[in-house]
């Protein structure tokens, strides 16, 4: 049988980059053939757990719910006694994954770790409109579930909506489709209702363009909030509209044209932080269904704290809408997943981007951007990509239809694979730092020590980062966010060096939670170590 390129032509620009891929950085390792389920959703626990999240009301998934464990979905238009998970737990370790109990629809919904651990989950669409779900994570062997609370719902039910831990533990919950507001978790005593933000209105176009905003927190304790092209900074306390940034050109850039954004690495005095966005679709291609209108490679990137400030542009190698932008241990940043042609939405993505590309913010513009080695599985629509504590980084899902389809040109995806980045590689292991000795609990500017042991001498500065576990859905990494920490020039000490370090000075440059500590030497990240940072 004879294959069409002009009916794939991914597949010929698959095999024209596997030609040259041994001289590109980066590799790709199947962990999985079968998750069960196509996250939708995706986060790390503390225990080197990943919870998978789909939606509820897509028929029949690839993993059975224990006996007896059924539910009743009179929204699902396959299933109405519905007896299969939508949601699982994957074990790290082992690779096992085991099924979770999820009640109502958590489609296009949001999340975020709070202080304890916990993971937070709210809204969705039909019965999980106003529903604030709860994972709390546990040893592998141990079997926790989600739990739907009852004494409490969301004020505004909330679809495609964005959630931030904000300095104090609490969480902001941000937009939605229809739901131009913000509210808390918990519920502030304060407050009555939900606060309108009408920026999200004034963005809002006659294809959106402003759900799932991008919204991060800043070293000053105000939030940016970047919606369609546009963005605010937001007083969460006073909750009102204190800064106008310039427009970002290059068109829409969230939902349902996304491309991506990050806030690149706090460090030195913790007072900078700069935020770049990448990609997205052209204005239009969601009205018009179109799935070969080539999507935008261009990115913004501005300092947030700045008193006056403004984009800096430039251009990725691909253009890239659905991607997701990883922020590593080393500071560089991920680009990974999507298409380079369409939109969001189902059957509106084509021509996928297969090659990964690394961001090297610390270099010259024009020079930033690193081609990496292409994977071999299209993860477009409803795909994401997570940091590991390994330094791997997780990608899981991709399906552009309404229920599971095998059969298509860009199946449903339940493989889940890693891509270790080029820091992994075996010339690199003599001097890939173990993290031999580090605190449980730091609090807010605490002085404390790591030890770590290296093969090869250390030369230079040992770093220490702290990584949170975001939570990815369509394109974004909701509170996602590396700190450097301040540190002393590592000194030999019976066999080990210590690295004294000091702690992030307060919860706005790093809320209170759980963060992956990595030991970075010369580039190159330890295994992380799992440290609570309290108040």
């Amino acid at each position: 049988m004879e294959t069409s390129f002009s009916s794939h032509p991914w597949l010929l620009i698959f095999i024209t980059l596997s030609t040259v891929h041994a001289q590109l950085p980066g590799s790709w390792e199947l962990l999985v053939s079968n998750a069960g389920v196509a996250s939708m959703h995706t986060a790390v626990t503390r225990f080197n757990t990943v919870v998978l999240l789909d939606r509820t009301n897509i028929g029949p998934s690839r993993k059975m719910l224990p006996k007896g464990h059924c539910r009743y979905d009179r929204h699902d238009d396959v299933l109405k006694k519905d007896c299969y998970a939508h949601s699982v737990v994957f074990d790290l370790q082992t690779n096992e994954i085991r099924p979770l109990m999820i009640l109502t629809d958590t489609w296009c919904s949001s999340g975020q770790f709070l202080s304890d651990g916990t993971l937070l989950q709210t809204g969705g669409d039909l019965d999980g409109f106003k529903k604030i779900r709860k994972f709390e994570p546990c040893e592998p062997d141990r079997f926790g579930d989600w739990v739907e609370l009852k004494d409490v719902e969301l004020i505004n039910g909330r679809w495609y909506a964005t959630n931030q831990i904000l300095p104090d533990g609490t969480v902001i919950i941000v937009g939605g489709r229809g739901t131009n507001t913000v509210e808390y978790y918990p519920p502030r005593k304060t407050q009555n209702g939900a606060v309108e933000l009408k920026f999200l209105a004034e963005v809002e176009d006659n294809q959106m363009d402003n759900l799932y905003p991008y919204v991060h927190l800043l070293p000053n304790s105000h939030l940016f909030i970047f919606a369609n092209n546009k963005a605010v900074m937001y007083d969460h306390e006073d909750n009102k509209v204190i800064h106008e940034y310039p427009e970002l050109s290059g068109g829409p850039r969230n939902y349902p044209s996304a491309g991506s954004s990050v806030m690149l690495a706090l460090d030195g005095d913790f007072k900078t932080a700069v935020i770049v966005i990448c990609g997205g679709a052209e204005y239009g291609a969601f009205i018009e269904r179109s799935t070969d209108t080539p999507a935008h490679g261009s990115c913004g990137r501005i300092i947030a704290t700045d008193q006056n400030p403004v984009w800096e542009m430039e251009d990725m190698p691909f253009g890239r809408v659905m991607g997701d932008m990883v922020m590593l241990p080393t500071g560089d940043v991920l680009i990974i997943n999507g298409a380079q042609s369409g939109t969001q939405g189902f059957e509106m993505g084509s021509n996928p981007c297969l090659n990964p590309v690394l961001y090297r913010p610390d270099q010259p513009i024009g020079l930033r951007f690193m081609t990496l080695n292409p994977g071999t599985v299209p993860r477009m629509y409803h795909s994401t990509a997570n940091l590991l504590p390994d330094g791997r980084v997780l990608l899981a899902g991709s399906n552009p239809h309404y229920l599971y389809n095998f059969a298509a040109e860009f199946p449903t995806e339940l493989r889940l694979e890693a891509f270790p980045p080029e820091y992994l590689s075996l010339d690199r292991a003599n001097i890939r730092p173990i993290i031999e000795g580090i605190p449980e609990t730091v609090s807010y500017g605490e002085a404390f020590d790591v030890f770590v042991t290296v093969p090869l001498p250390v030369v230079g500065v040992v770093g220490v980062n702290f990584g949170n576990a975001p939570f990815a859905t369509h394109s974004f990494s909701q509170g996602q966010r590396l700190v450097k920490l301040t540190v002393t020039p590592s000194v030999p000490v019976d066999g080990r060096y210590r690295i004294k370090c000091t702690a992030p000075p307060n919860g706005a440059v790093a809320p209170p939670g759980y963060y992956m500590a990595f030991a970075v030497n010369q580039g190159v990240p330890s295994v992380a170590r799992w440290v609570h940072l309290v108040p």
